[in-house]
């Protein structure tokens, strides 16, 4: 392996970035590729370059057609959840089925127990500080829960400066409607809008904490691998 490559390959793994190691079984040439661009010795032309990334959004490592081996090398899943509420007690277990690491952030201790979250990281601190410190990501959902704005959005405005692949309000429209007013005045605008999903989850006219639980985790499934996909066609 190129000097070259291996030090952008662990610099893409050190900073949790999505990366992908690709070399031509035919004379073993070499090439790191992220979602946004290649770097190496091999060239890839459009078609397997889409399908390298496609790789990279499916999780999935192995041969691709033209002779070449993609080892997918992508940071853990990560879901966020602000607020240690009933419909919290339904998603982060589901979520860790689905492969994500959970961790619930809430300083109201009453709410953050081991009790009521057994093998969940809880994080008591004040969201806006909870969410500077885990860094979200491209592999990291953020989910508001609590309806206060004091909590949600502090953690929303951390969230829409991050590169987090999802980010979810629970709320009606009207109250998603005043979140983005609140949001407007302290300096955001459309385009960070378009990237919240409010009011959270598929409709699927769900009622119960865990129904919401449910049509939450279906539209992080959605974003996390319907949105790569169509970034992968539109290149």
């Amino acid at each position: 392996m190129q000097p070259a490559i291996l030090k952008r390959l662990l610099e893409e793994r050190a900073a949790k970035r999505p990366v992908a190691l690709v070399t031509r079984i035919e004379g073993g040439q070499q090439a790191v590729v992220t979602p946004q661009e290649a770097l190496g010795a091999l060239e890839l032309d459009a078609a397997p370059l889409a399908e390298i990334r496609r790789s990279l959004a499916e999780d999935r490592s192995g041969m691709i057609e033209g002779g070449y081996f993609v080892h997918v090398h992508n940071p853990p899943l990560r879901l966020i959840l602000v607020g240690a509420v009933h419909i919290a007690q339904a998603l982060a277990p589901m979520a860790a089925i689905a492969g994500y690491q959970v961790v619930i952030v809430d300083p109201r201790r009453a709410f953050a127990t081991d009790e009521r979250f057994p093998g969940i990281t809880l994080d008591d601190r004040w969201p806006d500080e909870a969410l500077e410190d885990l860094q979200p990501n491209r592999r990291t959902a953020v989910v508001t829960l609590t309806h206060d704005p004091k909590l949600d959005d502090p953690a929303l405005m951390v969230a829409l400066k991050s590169d987090a692949f999802y980010i979810g309000c629970l709320g009606s429209r009207k109250t998603h409607a005043k979140r983005l007013e609140r949001l407007t005045e302290a300096g955001f605008g459309e385009a960070d809008f378009q990237r919240i999903h409010g009011p959270l989850g598929l409709d699927i006219g769900a009622i119960t904490p865990a129904e919401i639980a449910i049509s939450a985790l279906a539209e992080i499934t959605e974003t996390l691998r319907r949105a790569p996909e169509a970034e992968v066609k539109a290149a």
